[in-house]
């Protein structure tokens, strides 16, 4: 297992500043299944997850832009208001594919470097993200393991070059077999407490949830 090493490679020094966030937005029918509500509610959660993880990046110090990636004309709105570039998913060829078209839209710089992060981290701290991308910065691609430790809640390349995400299952593991850099460990605890259950959103209520996701909580007694 690579790890991260904190002294920073001079040639990337120039892309350190400059981030964008690739957030993926699934279909809120479809959208967090497994958390055992009204599938009414179960949608007005998951949109309010992936405004506050948004809200998080946009307010980042080193974010230039937020990418959605989203084809739920109900969602638009929310994920703009919070902070993003909203864009379809035109190759409608899974979650990857999705992430490299979002990573291409003219939004995006051409000279920073690139992260992809889940939709599902309602607690996500800018100060924490921003002190992530800094030590991403010092390597071409990393990735940050979820809570359970398999998944993937952020993968990040210093530059477009090396922007191949591998989501899916086992994901931590492919993408350190790709070559990633393993920054889990420096990783803080927010950027990691990905919510797929209401035990999940539970300890993401301890870390502090965002506006969005707090005040549904708040409303239904999900609490």
């Amino acid at each position: 297992m690579r790890r991260v090493t904190l002294a920073r490679m001079p040639d990337m020094a120039a892309t350190s500043e400059r981030w964008a966030i690739v957030v993926p937005v699934k279909r809120l029918a479809v959208a967090k299944t497994r958390i055992e509500l009204d599938p009414d509610l179960r949608m007005e959660l998951a949109l309010a997850m992936a405004t506050d993880t948004i809200r998080a990046a946009a307010e980042c110090a080193l974010v230039e832009v937020v990418v959605a990636v989203c084809d739920d004309s109900d969602a638009v709105a929310a994920l703009r208001e919070a902070g993003a570039v909203v864009v379809p998913d035109e190759p409608d060829a899974g979650l990857n594919p999705a992430l490299v078209h979002g990573a291409s839209v003219r939004a995006v710089p051409a000279d920073g470097g690139i992260a992809a992060v889940a939709a599902d981290l309602p607690a996500l701290r800018a100060e924490e993200l921003g002190e992530l991308l800094r030590l991403a910065a010092d390597a071409p691609m990393t990735v940050v393991a979820d809570a359970s430790g398999a998944g993937t809640t952020v993968f990040a390349a210093a530059d477009r070059s090396g922007f191949r995400p591998i989501f899916g299952p086992n994901s931590r593991s492919r993408h350190l077999a790709a070559g990633a850099v393993d920054l889990t460990d420096v990783a803080g605890a927010t950027v990691r407490r990905d919510v797929d259950t209401l035990a999940d959103l539970a300890d993401a209520a301890f870390l502090g949830l965002g506006p969005a996701t707090k005040q549904v909580v708040a409303a239904h007694g999900l609490g």
